[in-house]
């Protein structure tokens, strides 16, 4: 009786925490098909009342105006793609500059120390971040370029850049790291330098990792609010340069989501473009698994 007991204990004690980790999972899984489900029903009405071509082409949004309303979305588009485009220009390069020190250079005592620092960056909250750029950045950007203001795309592109290097850097350390020692010892009994070792053997064969951490940063990137709604200059007209002021698709919901009457179109066309952004960043981050975990 009593081993019968201890066999049941034991059987429970090892199956308990397997269902507790297929619940937590296909939890996360019913929540994430559950937004956008939800995202969908609301938002694809909206596509049907105004047409395909106007909210995707249509470079005039202004939904609330007592004449003829505008729905087009190609400026909102732009401006996140403009910021995005320049963040990684900006945290690509220092974030796989840094991951190669930290992989590749750095004593055991400095990666101990340096790398929890970089993603501590994590946890700063955006809306300091936004904070710091309104009272800092966006002068010196406006000094530096003769601008009447520094709230451009240009100033929320370096900001967001910041936001996203953690991701970018931890990321690209984890794939370098993960290459065995193999690769480097028969670069280097060629007669191979350290640091053609890096470039022509490490670097080549964490490739995909690396494009994984450049596409996970795009995801982190695409996604912010807080900071391009501060810094941005919320304009929705179509902008011509990095300096002129844009409104990206994130900042456009945060700020007409609480003005706006649920069931109307307005109300369904904000949700509609939070399809729009659901649908980049759920393909961007399925690229990016898809690309870690490819041999």
């Amino acid at each position: 009786m009593t081993l019968g007991t201890d066999k049941l204990v034991q059987h429970l004690s090892e199956s308990l925490p397997r269902w507790l980790f297929a619940a937590t999972a296909a939890l996360t899984v019913i929540l994430l098909i559950s937004i956008f489900i939800f995202l969908f029903v609301t938002g694809i009405n909206a596509f049907g009342s105004i047409g395909l071509k106007e909210f995707f082409w249509g470079t005039d949004w202004n939904p609330a105006s007592f004449h003829t309303p505008s729905w087009g979305i190609f400026s909102l588009i732009l401006g996140s793609l403009m910021v995005s485009f320049i963040s990684l220009l900006i945290s690509v390069p220092f974030g796989l500059s840094i991951a190669i020190y930290l992989a590749e250079i750095a004593p055991p005592k400095t990666r101990e120390t340096l790398k929890p620092v970089i993603e501590m960056i994590a946890s700063i909250p955006s809306v300091v971040l936004g904070l710091l750029g309104l009272l800092f950045l966006a002068p010196i950007t406006a000094g530096l370029f003769g601008l009447s203001n520094g709230l451009n795309a240009f100033t929320a592109s370096i900001l967001v850049a910041v936001a996203s290097l953690p991701t970018i850097t931890s990321v690209s350390e984890d794939a370098l790291s993960s290459v065995t020692y193999k690769f480097r010892e028969a670069s280097l009994a060629l007669g191979a330098t350290k640091w053609v070792t890096i470039k022509k053997a490490v670097i080549p064969a964490a490739k995909s990792g690396l494009v994984a951490a450049i596409m996970l940063g795009l995801g982190r990137v695409i996604g912010e609010t807080m900071i391009v709604l501060m810094v941005a200059g919320n304009s929705r007209a179509l902008p011509s340069s990095f300096l002129d002021s844009v409104q990206p698709m994130t900042a456009t919901i945060a700020i007409e989501i609480k003005e706006v009457v649920i069931g109307t179109l307005h109300w369904q066309s904000l949700f509609a473009i939070g399809l729009v952004l659901f649908t980049i960043t759920f393909i961007v981050n399925f690229l990016a698994d898809l690309l870690i975990h490819k041999k």
